[in-house]
């Protein structure tokens, strides 16, 4: 045998290129990940009906429940839960973790675990129901701990044992169950919820309430505010007062975190209350029902505030010295709020911080709850510093930067409150010496005066430049590249793959006669997700853009200044890929081809993902929306440096380019030839020629 003809034969098997010898064919196969989930997630659309909280349209990649929560009036000390989950199919597994209260009647779909979890089994529709109690006593949330209100001086002890939740067996408020979810699925997966009540009574997703009520509402600037007022109660103020009063907080509280919706309920007063108010989940709340509008602060206005505090949710937090801000910023705010609408006159006002110069106050370091001989001092010392500390970052920027800012630039973050966080926010905005002030108000007993009328006057009275913001024209950015869908204030919808980052154009303008500073913001789902300080001279326009990469599948309200719109964010499996071709089909090395992927929408809304455009040298991005019943083609220029033939591939379709000639190029196309053909040729020619010497 000629051994040389053997060797030439393997050495042109092994030098193959890597397009024939190591092609990637069909779907790429994605493992299984894990990822948790608790509680409502952001991004629920707002509601549809009195009783019922949160209502968005199906989707394929997202696991959504629906809860029907069920008043028992033969049992007063519990309320029947009933969950029921819709499994997008990337779902490959997923188990619940209940609250430990929490009592099973019945599952359907789940089965227990020996950790005390419930294991999905597989069914389209798996459904749990539990029982859970409804009296709750002493902080269950955030509430109004000592009001001043027209008529009497009521302090209510942060630890009270009255109820905060209770079932009168006529009527019942309580919490709206939380549940864990931990889920493995191949492509990512949104979270969203529809909260119903089963009989009369209504709900915002975090409380609800049990028995037949009236329901007034008012809408301002996007963020409807839900009034609920039960048939037992009797309430002090008239309905329309309280909403035009709280519509007004909405508008003039710039600082972020606004929500679709404030849900609040009136509670009948003939319970023994632990708070006057409380403010639970996200943005839901009880008030008394004979709770005065009057007053410094108002009620109704403290616990508004504390729906524009995600710091103030355990899952964001502060640390224990910044904990003072939650309670200090509510009775703040619900004060000044108080003065601007008229509720107050100044001497109220003056009176209300004068509380904080008294003893025990002014004996506790506000970062340091331990030196606290009061636990109210974040109620009575705590507004006074703040308001100090506003008073003071007012008169060294005239009234361009204000704690409002500093309120803003705190809800922008994503992670806990410390006071390194609140003390750089202050320094931002108003510079070293109203940080020394800070520091020096809150790590020490020293305690501010409360100023006077004509130094609130000259401090509070300028207002900042008049700057206005919204979506700029230069277009929508998606993965660094231009996209289709222009955005405004029509309320339209912009569709985009998860886990891509959207970039939004800003335009600003200074239409004041004197300089100032604004605060460009991106906002989805009333939290900051995204901000720029912007100094513009009087009368300047300018632009910037800010970034937003969304991280699960679903409906997000997005808000540049006055601008709004909808991002509805798809996976990856809401497109499909129905054709792919390659032009052209033959090259050189070195040239370029163009592949070209059909694309429709999986489902019956739009789709988006990008897709990946993949070689054996490598792999292209491309980003895509489409809408349903639509087509839309994708393309992406490819190079191969080698000869061969090779298979451009994208989701589950491939096409075939070759590239420079050869041997085995010119005998793939001899038809009914192959790359297995071209070498089985080459291997018997071999063969005979061994023979024949």
């Amino acid at each position: 045998m000629n051994y040389r003809v053997v060797l030439i034969v393997l050495l042109l098997i092994g030098s193959l290129p890597a397009g024939v010898a190591g092609l990637e064919t069909g779907g790429a196969t994605e493992r299984p990940v894990t990822e948790h989930a608790s509680g409502v997630p952001d991004g629920t659309p707002a509601v549809a009906d009195a009783n019922v909280a949160d209502s968005p349209s199906p989707a394929a990649d997202v696991l959504h429940r629906t809860i029907v929560l069920r008043h028992l009036p033969e049992r007063d000390d519990a309320f029947e839960t009933e969950m029921t989950f819709r499994v997008p199919d990337s779902v490959t597994e997923f188990e619940i973790d209940l609250e430990p209260e929490a009592s099973v009647v019945e599952t359907d779909g789940f089965e227990s675990t020996d950790d005390g979890t419930y294991r999905w089994t597989g069914d389209d529709e798996p459904t749990i129901r539990f029982t859970m109690p409804t009296d709750r006593t002493g902080y269950e949330g955030h509430h109004e701990g000592s009001v001043v209100t027209a008529d009497a001086e009521r302090s209510i002890d942060s630890t009270a044992s009255g109820y905060t939740f209770v079932d009168t067996g006529e009527w019942g408020v309580v919490q709206v169950p939380t549940i864990g979810i931990s889920l493995q699925r191949t492509d990512p997966v949104g979270h969203e919820e529809t909260v119903t009540v089963d009989g009369p009574g209504a709900t915002g997703g975090d409380v609800a309430f049990f028995g037949e009520v009236e329901e007034y509402e008012r809408t301002v600037d996007g963020e409807t505010i839900r009034l609920v007022v039960p048939a037992a109660a009797d309430l002090r103020e008239d309905p329309a007062d309280i909403l035009e009063r709280l519509a007004a907080a909405s508008a003039s509280l710039d600082v972020g975190a606004s929500h679709d919706e404030v849900f609040i309920v009136a509670v009948p007063d003939d319970v023994d209350w632990a708070a006057r108010g409380l403010q639970y989940g996200q943005a839901d709340a009880w008030v008394v029902a004979d709770a005065a509008l009057e007053g410094a602060p108002s009620v109704w206005l403290h616990e508004f505030v504390h729906t524009r505090q995600p710091y103030a949710n355990p899952d964001v937090g502060t640390a224990s010295e910044t904990g003072w801000l939650v309670e200090a910023q509510a009775e703040y705010y619900a004060a000044t709020l108080a003065l601007e609408q008229g509720l107050i006159e100044f001497p109220e006002f003056r009176t209300f911080l004068e509380r904080g110069e008294r003893s025990p106050y002014t004996d506790g370091v506000l970062a340091d709850p331990g030196t606290w001989s009061d636990e109210r001092t974040d109620y009575v010392k705590g507004p006074l510093v703040y308001g100090e500390l506003d008073r003071q970052l007012r008169l060294e920027t005239d009234g361009d930067r204000t704690l409002e800012d500093v309120f803003r630039a705190l809800n922008a973050r994503d992670d806990r409150v410390t006071e390194r966080a609140f003390l750089e926010a202050v320094e931002d905005a108003g510079g070293s010496d109203v940080r020394s002030a800070a520091e020096r108000y809150t790590r020490t007993a020293q305690t501010p005066s409360t100023w006077d009328r004509s130094d609130h006057a000259a401090a509070f009275d300028p207002e900042g430049p008049a700057v206005t913001s919204g979506v700029g024209d230069d277009g929508l950015e998606v993965a660094g590249e231009s996209w289709d869908g222009q955005v405004g204030t029509d309320g339209s919808t912009v569709t985009v793959p998860v886990d891509e980052p959207l970039t939004v154009p800003v335009a600003l303008e200074n239409a004041d006669d004197r300089d100032g500073t604004a605060d460009a913001t991106l906002t989805v789902d009333g939290r900051i997700v995204d901000s720029d300080p912007i100094s513009l001279a009087s009368g300047e326009r300018t632009t910037t853009s800010l970034t937003w990469t969304p991280p699960e599948p679903g409906e997000y309200d997005v808000r540049v200044g006055e601008d709004r719109f909808t991002v509805l964010v798809r996976s990856s499996s809401s497109v499909a890929v129905t054709d792919l071709s390659v032009e052209p089909d033959r090259v050189d090395p070195g040239d370029s081809v163009t592949a070209t992927a059909t694309v429709t929408a999986a489902d019956s809304r739009p789709g988006a993902a990008v897709l990946e455009f993949r070689t054996s040298d490598g792999t292209v991005e491309r980003p895509v929306s489409v809408a349903p019943g639509e087509r839309t083609t994708v393309e992406a220029t490819l190079t191969f440096a080698d000869d061969g033939r090779y298979e451009v591939a994208v989701d589950d379709q491939s096409a075939t380019v070759t590239v420079g000639g050869g041997v085995l190029t010119r005998l793939e196309e001899i038809p009914g030839f192959g790359a297995g053909a071209a070498l089985a040729a080459l291997a018997l020619v071999a063969l005979l020629l061994a023979r024949r010497e």
